[in-house]
């Protein structure tokens, strides 16, 4: 089948919740100089140990500023690049002890899907962090279905009996209808707890090193193996990634600037259609290639989803893959170039295990994949 608007937010609680590995930049991008901010700040993190924070931890160290990470302490940190401290503490049971009593400029909300975290952060925080940063996602966005999408549309509406009372549990069994509307419901609390001092930053699909869901990885990792490779839709529809990297960058540049608001955190800064990105993986994978575009209806058929893409017309998502950037580009959000993001994604990849290499956690195996040519070939295309 293709994506559905379930599989869309199912993602992006994969990607929320992506297991922490403790390399977490590439060479090129540890020898990159970065310019010390004008004034250093006193930077509190909740998580910072999964896929976007070491990235965020990183850079402001590289920038200058003190970092205080907030979580359980149950995954491995990688090694900084200067002094981070480390509080522990689990806000699924309102241990927030270690905060309390302390005073930072920013503080980063990285895992939250819970509205009741922002509340039980609020209450500890509050008057304590002159900023709060949170992330949250473009699934809040109530109509997927217009490209076009601005920090402005309407958000998706809870419709459970108390949003205070979900849990990890009851979103992981309903993930397709309360992933959205909950997080859209976190942005709403972490407004009555900070007032005016809040910046809402709305990813889409976040890529590159250290992305253990594989949904971007499948396509550079299936180029590089080459020969005929089935491609949904007809080449043109629209695809939008980040690197984490300059979304976490972006982040630390926010809070060094006072930017508050809502921003739709989605590149590149020019329109990336589904040919084009194959393309682009093929100019640093090298060899040869045939692209073979099927069309929904033939994945429907086959009960088959391949990730990333998104129909681009008479489809309810459509709007996920053409989301309007414009303000976060205002913001000063700047993105790698593809190349650069593919290369250290898979120099990444090739790095782990070879038993994990050979099971990608998204995509089609080269099996199904010979199954479905065979098969459209078949009906004489």
């Amino acid at each position: 089948m293709t994506t559905t608007r379930r599989d869309l937010f199912k993602l992006g609680a994969l990607a929320a919740a992506a297991a922490a590995l403790p390399s977490f930049a590439s060479s090129a991008d540890e020898a990159r100089p970065v310019a010390r901010a004008a004034r250093p700040l006193d930077i509190l993190i909740l998580g910072g140990t999964g896929f976007t924070g070491p990235f965020q931890v990183d850079y402001a160290l590289r920038r200058g500023h003190r970092v205080t990470l907030f979580n359980r302490g149950q995954r491995p940190s990688p090694k900084w690049p200067g002094e981070v401290e480390q509080l522990n503490g689990d806000r699924n049971t309102g241990d927030l002890a270690s905060l309390k009593g302390r005073k930072w400029d920013v503080c980063v909300d990285n895992p939250t899907s819970l509205p009741f975290w922002v509340r039980d952060a609020g209450k500890v925080l509050k008057g304590n962090v002159g900023h709060y940063l949170f992330i949250s996602t473009i699934s809040v966005y109530a109509d997927g279905s217009r490209p076009g999408i601005t920090e402005d549309a309407p958000l998706a509406q809870y419709k459970g009996k108390d949003a205070m009372a979900e849990t990890q549990e009851s979103l992981r069994a309903d993930v397709g209808n309360l992933y959205g509307p909950l997080k859209a419901l976190s942005e709403a609390e972490a407004r009555r707890q900070f007032g005016e001092r809040v910046t809402i930053v709305r990813p889409g699909y976040i890529v590159g090193p250290r992305d253990e869901t594989d949904r971007f990885t499948y396509w550079p990792h299936r180029v590089a193996q080459g020969g005929e490779i089935l491609v949904p839709g007809d080449g043109a529809d629209p695809i939008q990634i980040i690197d984490g990297r300059d979304l976490g960058e972006w982040m630390i540049r926010l809070a060094e600037a006072r930017t508050y608001g809502v921003f739709n955190a989605c590149g590149p800064d020019y329109r990336l259609g589904m040919d084009a990105m194959l393309h682009g993986c093929q100019a640093v994978t090298g060899g040869g290639m045939t692209l073979t575009h099927v069309p929904p209806s033939f994945l429907e058929e086959h009960k088959v989803g391949l990730p990333i893409w998104v129909p681009s017309k008479d489809s309810e998502y459509a709007g996920y893959g053409a989301v309007s950037n414009a303000r976060a580009i205002a913001a000063g959000l700047t993105f790698r170039p593809l190349a650069i993001t593919v290369a250290d994604l898979l120099a990444w990849f090739r790095g782990l295990p070879a038993e994990r290499q050979a099971k990608l956690r998204a995509g089609i195996s080269r099996e199904k994949e010979a199954e479905l040519l065979k098969a459209w070939h078949a009906r004489g295309a």
